[in-house]
């Protein structure tokens, strides 16, 4: 069960970005929330090769590795078309240098998250915080950008699913070095698929939130 749920999330995920990344080039914007995608980028390198150090080629270090490749891709999309919406407010070269504090800081905070928990603890309850800051944020890319500009109900259902599973493994069940269930986990997991099902419903036009026209 643990392997499963584990590639359920790893092919979820995969499926997110690979979406992101296609979604970025073709309509010219970033798909992914900059804090999230920052943090994001750096648990999947920091994972990768500590995971690696740790227990070699499993399947959960390979899904980290598969990740930051599309990670890559992602930052690529963020610097090439992000400053169209910041150019009212931002010269350019202050877009670059928030940006680049944003990364810088998300890996101090990654670092930090692994260094004080230990790498099992560390990496689970950084994915899952991070994890929630990343549904609010894509409501929150969704109202700015009044509408789903970038973004898809692949991308929506992919990161509830996604999400849920590792909800359930570290939650309820344990794995990766954690024993279950984990309360705290849980609880952040759930709510992370509370905004997530909200999520899908705007990105599928179920859910009308947007003040009408006079």
């Amino acid at each position: 069960m643990s392997l499963i749920l584990t590639l359920v999330s790893g092919l979820c995920w995969t499926i997110v970005y690979i979406e992101g990344i296609r979604l970025g080039f073709r309509e010219k914007t970033y798909a992914m929330p900059l804090w999230a995608l920052a943090l994001n980028f750096f648990w999947e390198i920091f994972n990768s090769i500590l995971g690696y150090a740790e227990v070699g080629f499993d399947a959960q270090v390979v899904i980290n590795i598969v990740w930051a490749i599309c990670d890559v891709f992602l930052v690529v999309t963020f610097f090439r078309y992000g400053y169209r919406y910041a150019k009212k407010y931002l010269s350019f070269k202050s877009f670059i240098f928030g940006s680049l504090l944003v990364f810088a800081v998300a890996a101090v905070v990654e670092y930090a998250f692994i260094m004080e928990f230990g790498l099992a603890h560390g990496r689970a309850y950084a994915a899952f915080l991070q994890n929630l800051l990343m549904s609010v944020l894509f409501i929150k890319m969704f109202i700015d950008r009044r509408g789903d500009e970038g973004q898809s109900l692949i991308i929506a259902v992919g990161k509830w699913i996604g999400t849920l599973a590792p909800t359930i493994l570290f939650g309820l069940i344990g794995g990766g070095g954690l024993p279950g269930p984990n309360t705290f986990l849980l609880i952040v997991g759930l709510l992370c698929s509370l905004f997530d099902i909200v999520y899908i419903l705007l990105a599928a036009g179920k859910l009308e939130i947007f003040a009408r026209s006079q």
